[in-house]
């Protein structure tokens, strides 16, 4: 088990803590969650059927893990304001002013207003464009780890694709009117 544990964690923690840092969009905290999704593994080794590939495994427990992080930080947000009441797991989003992962990993200003353009994206469209093109993963490994079907991969996808080229479109239409005005 030792050995399986070491492999996991050298094959994926990479990448896990990657895909972690940006739905948390905090180094410190990304860090933490990549020890829970492996706490976690250790605790179910034994019960992994197989069913669905490691990988897509390892990413399905860090999804759970960072949408749970960021379902606590919601509710003490709103018990700090007064509100108290539960959201769908789609309906989660916290404003957060701190620099992207992106910003602090890929210095490229093409990519950075990429992944800025792909904020105003909806969730679902960010994260299928953060599977299937960040971290290289199938339409089948997308699914699995979203629990949908690959279906509605393709066509989040595809709308995302849609929207991401329509907000890159705009701001580079705001930005020659801003040329043009100076």
């Amino acid at each position: 088990m030792r050995e399986e544990f070491e492999r996991l964690y050298q094959t994926y923690h990479h990448q896990l803590f990657q895909y972690l840092f940006y739905l948390v969009r905090n180094r410190e905290t990304a860090e933490e969650l990549v020890q829970e999704v492996y706490i976690k593994v250790l605790n179910s080794y034994e019960t992994f059927e197989g069913k669905s590939s490691e990988k897509t495994w390892l990413y399905s427990i860090a999804k759970h893990v960072a949408i749970d992080w960021i379902r606590k930080q919601s509710r003490k947000k709103r018990k700090s304001e007064g509100k108290e009441y539960e959201w769908s797991e789609r309906e989660f989003e916290i404003e957060d002013n701190d620099p992207l992962p992106e910003e602090i990993v890929v210095q490229k200003e093409e990519v950075q207003h990429i992944y800025k353009m792909l904020e105003k994206c909806s969730q679902d469209q960010q994260q299928v464009v953060l599977l299937r093109y960040i971290q290289s993963l199938s339409i089948a490994e997308a699914a699995d780890i979203l629990g949908w079907t690959e279906s509605k991969v393709k066509t989040t996808q595809h709308r995302a694709i849609k929207a991401l080229k329509r907000h890159l479109e705009e701001a580079d239409a705001a930005m020659g009117e801003k040329e043009v005005s100076k």
